[in-house]
This record gives C-alpha cells, structure tokens and sequence, in this order.
C-alpha cells in the first residue's frame, strides 16, 4: 500500500519540535506542500522549511498564536497565499501548566485551555471554512479535506496534578467526535490521534534511565513510543487509504490506556 498526499497542502501546527516536526516531515516526505506553524521557535522551523525545501519538497514556516482567532485567521490566509488549497489539517499545538488542583491558577488553566482546546476549535473552523469552498478536488483525494486532532491518552486517563491538561485533551475528544457528525455529509473527514508516552526532546528526563523504567510499568508493549509512531499514523489518517475513518482516536500508546496496573487485579 502506498500512501501519496501529492498535490496536497498540510497545514500542521506547533510543528517546530517533537510530534509536529515528525508529523511535518512525514507528510512532505509522502507529497504534500507543507505549512509549519510555530509559536515561539521560529529557527527551528525555519529550519525545517528548508531542509524539506532543499530535499525536494515545498514547505514554509508561519508563526502564529493559535489560542487568538486573528492569529488564527491570518495563518490559514497565508496557507492559502503560498499554496493555493488546504486539504489537511493536523491540529497539532498543546502545552501544560502543572500544578495540583487547588494551587492551579486561572491563569495556567485559561493558557492550557485556550491553547489545547481553544485553538483547535478555531483552527478546525478555519480548515472547514476552506474545505466548503473547495469541494472535493478530483482525482488529489476523495475526501474535501482531512482534520487530524491531536489528543492524548488522558482524553481517557484521568491525571492528578494535571486537571487543565486532562480536560482540555478530554474536550478535543468530544470536539473532534462532534465535528465529525457535524460535517462528514460533506466528505470531510475529522479523526483524532492520542498518544502515549512519546520520546522527545522536551521529555528527555522523563524517558531515560530509572524514569523509563518506572514509566515502562504502565507500557504493555514494553517500549516507549518514537515520533515516527506517530508521524506514520498522521500520513495514513490524511490520506485515501483511511478515506472510511469517521470521527475515530487512533490510540499510539504501547496499551497504556488499557490500565496496566490493574493487571491480576481483576
């Protein structure tokens, strides 16, 4: 089976490091003209623009806050400019503020939310605004557009000391569950992806040594993810050999979210 997204444009936000840089190389590795959001890191994804750019590719880098809607607005816009369509979204962007619960400020819980839950309502609003103006695009894909949600696996699990974090992933389900039956009469296609642990840059500590040790208790598969698991899955939603896949979580977690600990407990 081979998955081609030529001719297609990507949008993937927060793309500048970890999941998003994977998912943004993975989708110009299989065809698709690129846009890179970023919030702060601009180098990094300016540089990836041009190592896609230099490999073949098409790609640029767009900063843009997407918890604020004319940010918002302006970075679809600018999608548009260079490229002319968008085809596929992958609503990638998230932070956390930790704190338990009664020490959480408004303000940590407002960021998380605006940024994870927020901002990928208005991105999904942009994309679908788009995707009504187009139509399906013959003989480039069989769907009118593709929206990729990135959740986690504490859409399901719940995770003290993280509420902010645990309900915004708890409401991206629902949003992208609703969308889907909102829109996908129209042949637009809305699904969600909710990772487990994932090795990346920002979580080095958490993944090595006595910590992955630790972590690997809650892990049945015996391994903790790499962004290509990811990235892979991302290429396979926003393509035709997923055109089926209706308002589903793609779980990419080891089995995390089967509750290890419960094992023999039964």
């Amino acid at each position: 089976m081979q998955l081609s997204l030529a001719q297609q444009v990507a949008l993937v936000t927060g793309a500048s490091s970890g999941i998003g840089t994977a998912a943004a190389k993975a989708l110009a590795a299989a065809g698709a003209a690129v846009v890179i959001n970023y919030h702060s890191q601009a180098e990094p994804a300016e540089e990836l623009a041009r190592q896609i750019n230099d490999e073949g590719g098409r790609a640029i880098a767009i900063g843009a806050d997407v918890s604020k809607e004319k940010d918002v607005e302006r970075l679809f816009a600018q999608t548009l400019d260079a490229f002319g369509y968008l085809d596929i979204l992958v609503a990638n962007s998230g932070m956390q503020k930790d704190a338990a619960t009664v020490d959480m400020t408004l303000d940590d819980w407002n960021q998380v939310i605006g940024v994870n839950l927020t901002g990928q309502f208005l991105c999904a609003r942009a994309a679908l605004r788009i995707f009504n103006r187009q139509g399906i695009r013959q003989g480039v894909s069989r769907a009118a557009g593709k929206i990729i949600h990135m959740s986690s696996v504490h859409q399901r699990i719940p995770w003290a000391g993280h509420v902010n974090y645990a309900a915004s992933k708890g409401g991206v389900d629902m949003l992208m569950q609703t969308l889907a039956q909102e829109v996908s009469h129209q042949r637009i296609r809305v699904n969600g992806i909710a990772p487990g642990a994932i090795r990346t840059e920002i979580n080095r500590s958490e993944t090595a040594g006595d910590a992955e040790r630790e972590l690997l208790k809650l892990i049945p598969y015996g391994r903790v993810g790499d962004v290509a698991d990811i990235a892979n899955a991302v290429v396979f939603l926003a393509s035709d050999a997923s055109d089926y896949i209706v308002g589903t979580t793609l779980f990419i977690d080891g089995g995390m979210s089967l509750y290890p600990e419960f094992r023999g407990n039964g």
